[in-house]
């Protein structure tokens, strides 16, 4: 057989090397919300699970609750401590179920005052991780459905720059997104499944929908995957939070009862599951576990830098965020951009403005005040303002948004004043009960101030592109 000559033989590699590089990625996040701290047995099942996966050379994200971390202290766990540590360390609030939940007591309070709180009472817990675990939190994960857009700007200034849960208060096409400055891997839709721990000694039915997924992702270019359990549910039939704090209860310490447990050979057939999912999971050519901290690394930070008068045309026509190429812009950025700031991380309004101006043009010496006022305000506070002055009268941030954009086009002369079209708002829930339904929250609890205040938020909100 005749030698391939040399041009043809570095040809075919460069062709090889080019189609392994465009095999588009799948990305599984697999995670453990790691939360009962009253029954000890939980303790051995999160070392377990934690051991399990190193042999089989998975890394995984552990949200650890404050409380569960002291008491793996208290109860002198190095063990399970050391055996979390070789993966990735996320928080799942300072007490989970106990009363008042993140929800409950964000509820009432608006944007700014919610952070404060937030901080408030989970920055101890955060305290805590640190001191036990010896790293900063990689993740925050809200516990059960209390959710509230208030904590993302107080984790920010605890250096915690990913939101990793599930939930539907916001979302966008089942993937990864920016939103409020934070990584979101939330609200994943058909991107979020599991091997069930009760349908016997594996469930291929989830082998079958991973599978699906991946092909499904592949296709569309690339994407991740979310995958969760709880250590506890390894060794118990019910949930240690539902039998002690459901609907509002709050029983002192002393009268917590411990959950059910499984039998030892339920809990064995239940690790069984878990692990053979993962190994199914493994030898899927080119999917590639990662953990909340490998994630920013994977998306393209950087606005791209689209000329001014493209920003503006979409701006007059919708207020959403808009992809170009392997990248992607909010109307924050948009914004930013068009008042001549540099990039930054701003957050939304705190509150809906309003538009008492009217006329239907203003003079552009009064439209270039206000502008710069707008421009200052964000400078100083880093968040967009709620509405913009020209003079006595005002544009709520919308209009502002659409009458900038229309202004780009016009430089010279009276500006015409135009109403600004929200669009980022079908990406976010409008059922105050349903986006908080736990069993933990009083019957009935209803929080749309909290969905409310997230919407406001949208002006951040962009997909997060695989570069």
């Amino acid at each position: 057989m005749r030698a391939m000559p040399f041009a043809r033989l570095l040809f075919a590699i460069l062709l090889l090397a080019a189609t392994v590089m465009a095999n588009d990625k799948v990305y599984v996040a697999l995670w453990f919300d790691t939360e009962d701290y009253i029954d000890p047995i939980s303790d051995d099942a999160a070392l377990r699970i934690a051991t399990d996966l190193t042999s089989q050379g998975v890394h995984a994200t552990f949200k650890v609750v404050g409380e569960k971390a002291r008491m793996l202290e208290q109860r002198h766990r190095t063990d399970v401590i050391q055996a979390l540590s070789k993966h990735c360390i996320g928080y799942h609030s300072n007490w989970h179920s106990v009363h008042p939940t993140p929800a409950e007591y964000l509820r009432r309070l608006g944007y700014l005052e919610g952070a404060d709180e937030f901080e408030r009472r989970e920055g101890p817990g955060v305290a805590e991780i640190r001191r036990i675990f010896g790293v900063t939190p990689a993740c925050y994960g809200q516990p059960g459905n209390s959710w509230g857009p208030q904590a993302n700007l107080a984790l920010r200034r605890m250096g915690i720059p990913v939101y990793l849960d599930e939930g539907d208060p916001v979302g966008l096409d089942e993937q990864p997104f920016w939103y409020d400055g934070m990584l979101y891997v939330f609200n994943m839709g058909r991107n979020s499944f599991r091997a069930e721990l009760d349908r016997g000694d594996e469930d291929p039915a989830a082998y079958k929908t991973f599978d699906a997924a991946v092909a499904r992702l592949r296709a569309q270019g690339g994407g991740v995957i979310s995958i969760y359990y709880h250590p506890t549910e390894f060794v118990h039939t019910e949930f240690w939070d539902a039998v002690n704090f459901a609907r509002g209860a709050m029983p002192e310490r002393s009268a917590w009862v411990l959950p059910k447990r499984r039998t030892p050979q339920e809990a064995e057939r239940c690790f069984h599951v878990l692990h053979a999912f993962v190994a199914h999971m493994r030898q899927a050519p080119g999917v590639q576990f990662v953990t909340a901290r490998d994630l920013p690394g994977l998306f393209a930070t950087a606005a791209p830098s689209l000329p001014a008068p493209a920003i503006a045309e979409h701006l007059r026509k919708q207020i959403v965020f808009l992809k170009a190429g392997r990248s992607s812009v909010s109307p924050a950025d948009m914004l930013v951009r068009l008042l001549g700031l540099p990039p930054q991380v701003v957050d939304g309004p705190t509150a809906e403005g309003a538009t008492t101006f009217q006329r239907d043009t203003i003079p552009a010496w009064l439209f270039n005040r206000g502008k710069d006022d707008a421009a200052a305000f964000i400078s100083r506070y880093h968040r967009l303002p709620n509405e913009v002055f020209f003079g006595a009268q005002t544009l709520s941030f919308a209009d502002f948004a659409a009458t900038l954009a229309g202004a780009a086009s016009h430089p010279d002369g009276p500006v015409q004043v135009i109403h600004g079209q929200i669009g980022f708002d079908r990406y976010f829930s409008t059922d105050p009960r349903k986006s908080f339904d736990w069993v933990i929250h009083p019957e009935g609890f209803s929080a749309p101030e909290l969905l409310a205040l997230g919407r406001l938020q949208g002006w951040t909100l962009k997909p997060a592109v695989l570069p």
